[in-house]
């Protein structure tokens, strides 16, 4: 079993802060291993002060739910309640955010953690999270929800708008 060291999370923050700059971007970065619990954030100067919570909850949501945020929109989408709850359970630590910019980090076939980003558009920031992970190795492909063998690409939209065993929850 891999895990996401301190400094294979600086690597990725180090990484997407040049990234922003490039566009012109303060972003704040939070990267989390495979139980949501953070290993490093870090807002720069100019980033609003909200940004490091955003980052941290999009990598946390990575993490936990086990794909990007972006495969999880449509499912939100159709299960507003469900995904509410979510946030509610007793063993939740941060809120769910199905949105752009949320990637989870995975190597050699294993979800190893979250990476958060937030401080841009969400076109922005899911180009700064998939550009940097791809850039330092990590895999981008994911199943797709209930589709097994299917891959999904976290620049696709996902076809599948229900839970992840192909049923609503």
């Amino acid at each position: 079993m891999s895990s996401l060291t301190l400094d294979a999370a600086e690597e990725i923050i180090d990484a997407a802060h040049k990234r922003a700059q490039s566009i012109g971007k303060a972003v704040s970065v939070a990267v989390v291993d495979a139980g949501g619990f953070p290993i490093a954030i870090r807002r720069p100067d100019g980033a609003r002060p909200l940004t490091p919570d955003i980052a941290r909850a999009k990598a946390y949501t990575a993490a936990i739910m086990q794909r990007p945020g972006k495969m999880l929109k449509k499912w939100q989408e159709s299960q507003p309640v469900f995904f509410a709850q979510l946030s509610q359970l007793p063993g939740a630590a941060m809120p769910i955010m199905a949105t752009e910019g949320s990637l989870t980090i995975k190597k050699d076939g294993e979800i190893i953690g979250g990476l958060g980003i937030a401080g841009g558009t969400a076109d922005e920031d899911q180009q700064i999270a998939e550009e940097v992970l791809a850039s330092l190795g990590y895999e981008l492909e994911f199943a797709a929800w209930g589709v097994a063998g299917k891959q999904a690409s976290t620049s696709t939209p996902d076809s599948s708008s229900s839970s992840p065993s192909g049923k609503d929850a």
